[in-house]
């Protein structure tokens, strides 16, 4: 029993994955810090000279494509590779999106390295959140506290990558930023090749094989629907890419639970269970709707309408999306002592699901009192205060999310409905970018009125629906 709680109380092998997480997220954030003013500053600036607009539905169809792609990544551990080999191919994919982005110029490196990076992020994301789940028995009071270090691992490497991509970025080019995240996938890589043969048993396992005589027909649809992908996005107008991941991400989660709901291997108290899981996966892409926009609208925010002047000093945009992470690092500790403290007497999932969901409505009317005003006028220190908000929203909500995907799963779709948590986070992703078309200084007020007080209300609505949730549950807390 000693030598498996060795990692702050936690089983030994969580280090292992806590780390390719770290180096994984430092990479991603890294470059998504700098993308946005990539895309939409002049050529002068050395960004590529895209209008605002069709910059954020880029990034939110991109954001929502690395959740979709946990799909991907999960049907191919559960139906082919298993959950650990899957895992170590798309960190290879993420470390490939990364150098395309850094060595080939213009929109032809945006387009390349976004679409392996997004493929080999889903893949990581997915089973990354399987392999932690499957060190715990369903029962285990520490599974909660786990996925809560396992998210401080998270945010560490999102804390690191903007701060120092966007110092490269700002002295030495985007380019540079672009490199440095191929750099840290590369030591993420590299630690977890060493430590990856500590992963054994469940974890390279094929719960639910691929008939041997499907793969052919399975192949060959592989390859048509990436033919249709591909030619879909090069005849989309960009301006519209958001919108088209939100329409796939809505049909591919509503397809994934008729799938589960109907399947013969799944049993009735499993099937009552993911029932339940429904209202709690809407919730979660409201959350995220509002909580991504951290990426899109508090981006363009920071940059035009932002006072980052410190000393006489003007701070490099992507710096403030390490305000976030800061606060993460602080309290999920806190929130992790505080549920292993209360145990049994901590509130249910769905109740945390609630409160998540109306303390981000509550971030977003934080931002009424500085609407309207001119640029540089709001102040750092205000800003910092309303991504607080976000991130006690978040901790509420995120890593729960993870735990609870973990503890619904059906065995025979135990990655699989991984995936179908991030489905939700794709479609909010992608709604985060679609939503920010409406964003300009004159229409703050609304803007963030409006979206502030739907969140509020679908919190207070899943509220009233715990008792419930909590039955179709069925002992799941």
């Amino acid at each position: 029993m000693s030598e498996e709680r060795t990692f702050f109380g936690q089983p030994r092998v969580l280090a292992n994955l806590f780390g390719v997480e770290v180096w994984e997220r430092f990479s991603f954030y890294g470059m998504q810090g700098i993308l946005l003013i990539y895309l939409y500053y002049g050529a002068s600036e050395g960004g590529l000279g895209i209008d605002e607009a069709t910059a954020t539905s880029i990034v939110g169809a991109y954001g929502g494509a690395v959740y979709l792609s946990t799909i991907l990544g999960a049907w191919t551990a559960d139906r082919l590779f298993g959950a650990e080999r899957v895992l170590f191919g798309s960190a290879v994919l993420v470390m490939a999106g990364h150098i395309a982005l850094a060595a080939v110029p213009g929109l032809a490196g945006v387009a390349v390295g976004l679409v392996l990076v997004a493929v080999g992020s889903g893949g990581v994301k997915a089973n990354a959140t399987s392999l932690v789940g499957m060190l715990y028995a369903e029962d285990d009071p520490r599974r909660d506290a786990g996925f809560s270090l396992f998210y401080l691992g998270i945010n560490l490497g999102a804390l690191a990558g903007p701060l120092l991509t966007g110092l490269l970025q700002k002295t030495a080019g985007f380019h540079y930023g672009f490199a440095l995240a191929a750099a840290g996938m590369a030591v993420g890589l590299g630690q977890y090749t060493i430590g990856r043969r500590n992963l054994t048993g469940a974890a390279r396992e094929v719960p639910n094989p691929l008939p041997a005589a499907r793969r052919p027909l399975v192949a060959a649809a592989g390859i048509l629907t990436a033919a249709a992908i591909g030619a879909i996005a090069f005849l989309l107008p960009a301006s519209r890419l958001a919108t088209a991941v939100v329409v796939v991400s809505a049909a591919a989660a509503a397809a994934y639970f008729v799938v589960i709901l109907s399947s013969r291997a799944v049993a009735p108290v499993e099937r009552r269970r993911m029932i339940g899981f429904i209202p709690m996966f809407l919730a979660s892409a409201v959350f995220w709707s509002l909580y991504q926009q951290q990426f899109t609208v508090v981006t363009i925010y920071s940059d035009q309408r932002l006072d980052r002047t410190i000393l006489g000093w003007e701070m490099p945009v992507s710096w403030v999306q390490s305000i976030n992470p800061v606060f993460v690092i602080v309290l999920s500790g806190a929130f992790a002592a505080l549920w292993t403290r209360l145990g049994d007497r901590q509130p249910s999932t769905p109740a945390k699901f609630a409160a998540g969901t109306a303390v981000m409505g509550l971030a977003f009317l934080a931002f009424l009192p500085l609407a309207g005003g001119g640029p540089g006028s709001a102040p750092l220190l205000a800003l910092a205060g309303i991504l607080l908000v976000f991130t006690i929203a978040e901790l509420l909500l995120s890593p729960v999310g993870l735990s609870l995907a973990t503890k619904v799963a059906p065995v025979a779709f135990r990655t699989q409905t991984v995936a179908l948590f991030f489905l939700s986070v794709a479609l909010g992703t992608a709604m985060s970018g679609v939503l920010a078309r409406y964003y300009d200084v004159d229409s703050e007020p609304w803007y963030f009125g409006a979206l502030g007080g739907a969140a509020l209300l679908f919190g207070g609505l899943l509220a009233a629906l715990v008792p419930a949730i909590r039955r179709m549950m069925d002992g799941v807390h």
